[in-house]
């Protein structure tokens, strides 16, 4: 099971876990309602090995990318359920629309993304490139959505 890291504290922790040797995997998302498809996307990172950090954006991200009504739980409460996970080695929670500004932070060995994507496609790619970082896209099909749950719940 991961903790919970403040922004500020992020690269102390990962210094320490470089020094010990350790690799480190970068993922994020919104993770709003957890479903199987996050679970999978995790447990696929992971699987790349090293230690793996968790970035959640923050409830005013959310919004600004899912729109009015979401986030459905608030962000310490979604950082709480993905540090649960017994995957996961530190969950922070950022503000930024995307990742650059962590990555350019704490310079992740592996930035992965899900299969929504493609390594060409992910926006922060140039930013991990530029540090000798990887990209990888893990998880199953885009066949689960929040958006998609929220809504059969809601009828």
């Amino acid at each position: 099971m991961g903790q919970i890291v403040e922004r500020g504290e992020l690269a102390k922790v990962v210094a320490g876990w470089r020094a010990a040797g350790q690799m480190v995997t970068l993922a994020n998302g919104c993770f709003d309602l957890l479903h199987v498809g996050h679970i999978r996307y995790l447990r696929g990172a992971k699987a790349l090995g090293g230690k793996l950090i968790v970035a959640i954006n923050s409830d005013k991200s959310v919004r600004k990318l899912k729109g009015p009504g979401r986030p459905a739980m608030p962000e310490l409460e979604r950082a709480e359920i993905i540090s649960a996970l017994e995957c996961v080695d530190a969950v922070v929670i950022f503000d930024e629309p995307d990742v650059r500004a962590l990555i350019r932070e704490i310079k992740p060995n592996i930035q992965v993304k899900g299969t929504d994507y493609t390594c060409d496609s992910v926006p922060e790619r140039d930013e991990v490139m530029a540090h000798g970082g990887r990209v990888e896209i893990v998880g199953d099909p885009k066949d689960h959505s929040t958006t998609e749950l929220l809504g059969r719940i809601g009828k």
